[in-house]
């Protein structure tokens, strides 16, 4: 294998995402599941933060005419509607390529096929390859080098054949 796994079973996507979703669909919080020499932990945003919160006052409500609600955004171009979006299955940290002086996996404007590697995601040391899902070209990649990135956060924008 070209990227150094030789020896290491490979993270089943399609097994993490199940995990994220019993996560999400439930009541738990964290959810922490070990099997060999690795481990995933999953753990829900945006918790409450513990003890006394101070709160202000909530504000009196306007007078007068009804506020108008948020504009919906407007997509200038029409093709852009029909993109998709390719989503990260995990929390981790985004990298464009297999090496820090290797060319990126992928750059605006390729066309990809399923199945294709689009970038890594490392999480808790693991280095999981981010695959297309589906063919198109590539239309706007959201993250930078070494961001950190949220499980479902978007990656990519993808024209779709």
């Amino acid at each position: 294998m070209a990227n150094g796994a030789e020896g290491r079973e490979r993270m089943d996507i399609g097994q993490v995402r199940e995990l994220v979703k019993l996560v999400e669909d439930s009541g738990i919080e964290e959810l922490e599941v070990s099997h060999k020499d690795t481990t995933i932990r999953i753990q829900k945003s945006g918790h409450a933060p513990l003890g006394p919160v101070a709160t202000a006052p909530a504000p009196a409500p306007a007078v007068g005419p009804q506020a108008a609600a948020a504009p919906e955004p407007v997509h200038a171009d029409p093709a852009r509607a029909k993109w998709r979006e390719i989503r990260s299955p995990i929390v981790g940290t985004y990298y464009k390529s297999p090496a820090p002086d290797a060319d990126a996996f992928v750059k605006i404007g390729d066309k990809v096929r399923p199945g294709q590697t689009l970038c890594i995601v490392e999480a808790m040391k693991v280095m999981n390859e981010i695959e297309a899902e589906f063919g198109g070209v590539i239309q706007e990649i959201l993250v930078e080098n070494g961001q950190p990135v949220e499980a479902e956060g978007i990656l990519f924008l993808v024209d779709p054949d």
